[in-house]
């Protein structure tokens, strides 16, 4: 073939190919189109089945001050010199409330009206509304709450309703579609579609008894999508909506959802009890470095490394001990020291669990029976500090449980609410536990109301409290 036969061959190829479109050619675009998921079928099964939730709470009025916001408001604004005779004694003055609104997500669990939602959605509210997409109203009963798991089960009265299917979250692999279904900023029942980013993860700083391993996805999750669900492709709710990690509080791809799995667990026994009962070890873990596992001969760094074990903890009684590697806890692999508290808190109270345990090179298998968590310590068990008088510290308090007191080693009171008053001036904070104060060992309410009343007018006094697990002192300003 002569050259410029060749050349018209090769133009023509060109020209065909461009006419015709890589359907016919085997384009990799064509390719890629036809992988990528549609999503309208599932919108459009699962889509009655989710809520949107409404909840009203009753809030300080923005224009209340304390008799020390006020105080401290004049002298910024006013020259003392010029500062009037004014009667700042508000002792008895009651805040001005006011209703707050603001918008959840949720969805319907079972055709008898079960809705379950985050905690944070309802926590606190006077009054719940349940929206479906067919507009229908109803008001929902809370028949549980736990903060840990940020969960809550409603009901409402109604029958025969549309319901979700669950999935196992377990099965969900890194790079899986997704798809999330909520009322963003409160535009309702929107729909948005990402991939799994990663299993297991843990948000730092979030909590000391750190009992969740969520599933990170880059689905966009903002205000208002909190408590729906996280459908796979089979339309099956495999995550529920619960956080998301931002600078501005708006999506930035990182949203967290509570697995399936776990979030049955703690359905059941809130449908079960209204409550949710945890297990625990009785140490104190960090992950294992590279660093660390060259010094124990460790084949490369994974497990929890035991820092701490708590005198007469279920831990001790096992027999673990410190400097022990924990790499496996009922047969699923530690990778983390994340991993083990959230295996621990599948669990309730008195289970027995197997550990496989590194020790001196050698792989030992101890068998534990579970404490109870100190979440599990009733919250009604709440006293004032001083009742014969105005409550100098700004503080409420309760008793430690016996299980807190022995796993734990600690004697003291532990903090229910901080007012505001020299307690939140000095840095103290709820579910700290006060050991002594003025240099008086706390062992019960009691005795702590007795020092309390003890105290002097005015000045600073030393405080020392234990919080997770390190204890500090503080200096309390009485005025």
């Amino acid at each position: 073939m002569k050259p410029y036969q060749m050349l018209r061959v090769l133009s023509l190829s060109l020209l065909l190919s461009a006419s015709l479109g890589p359907a016919v050619f085997g384009g990799g675009a064509a390719n890629a189109a036809a992988s990528l998921p549609n999503f309208a079928d599932l919108v459009e099964d699962n889509a009655a089945a989710i809520v949107e939730i409404s909840a009203i709470r009753m809030v300080e009025s923005p224009g209340f001050m304390s008799e020390r916001e006020l105080e401290e408001f004049l002298r910024r604004r006013i020259d003392p010199d010029e500062l009037p005779d004014l009667d700042l004694d508000q002792e008895g003055r009651e805040p001005e409330l006011r209703p707050r609104g603001s918008v959840g997500s949720g969805f319907i669990l079972t055709d008898d009206g079960y809705v379950i939602t985050n905690h944070h959605v309802v926590a606190g509210a006077e009054e719940i509304t349940v929206q479906m997409t067919d507009r229908r109203e109803f008001n929902a009963e809370v028949v549980g709450l736990d903060e840990p798991s940020d969960l809550a089960v409603l009901k409402i009265d109604a029958r025969d309703l549309p319901s979700v299917s669950m999935g196992d979250s377990d099965a969900v692999r890194v790079g899986d579609w997704v798809l999330a279904i909520g009322s963003p900023f409160g535009l309702e029942f929107s729909a948005a579609a990402g991939i799994v980013s990663a299993k297991g993860r843990s948000i730092p700083g979030n909590s000391q008894y750190n009992y969740m391993s969520f599933i990170q996805s880059d689905v966009a999750i903002n205000q208002g999508n909190s408590g729906g669900p996280l459908f796979n492709l089979d339309g099956e709710v495999i995550g529920i909506n619960s956080q998301i990690l931002s600078s501005t509080g708006t999506s930035n791809g990182i949203s967290f959802s509570i697995p399936s799995n776990v979030a049955l667990n703690v359905i059941n026994q809130l449908r079960e009890s209204g409550s949710v009962q945890r297990g625990l070890l009785g140490v104190q873990i960090k992950d294992v470095s590279y660093a660390l596992a060259e010094s124990f001969n460790l084949n490369r760094p994974r497990g929890a490394f035991v820092d701490v074990v708590s005198p007469g903890s279920p831990a001790e009684t096992a027999g673990i001990q410190i400097e022990d590697i924990i790499l496996e806890f009922d047969g699923q692999a530690i990778e983390g020291s994340a991993d083990l508290p959230f295996l621990v808190g599948q669990n309730k109270p008195g289970t027995t669990s197997a550990l496989l345990v590194y020790r001196d090179g050698q792989r030992l298998s101890l068998n534990v029976t579970l404490g109870s968590s100190p979440l599990n310590v009733v919250q009604e068990e709440v006293a004032e500090v001083v009742p014969q008088r105005r409550n100098p510290l700004g503080l409420r308090v309760a008793e430690l449980s016996a299980e807190i007191r022995q796993v734990a080693g600690l004697n003291g009171v532990r903090v229910l609410e901080v007012i505001d008053g020299p307690a939140e001036e000095a840095g103290i904070v709820v579910n700290d536990v006060i050991v002594s104060l003025n240099r008086q060992d706390i062992s019960s309410l009691e005795q702590f109301a007795a020092v309390v009343d003890s105290l002097p007018e005015s000045g600073f006094v030393p405080i020392r409290i234990v919080r997770e697990g390190r204890g500090t002192t503080l200096a309390l300003d009485i005025d």
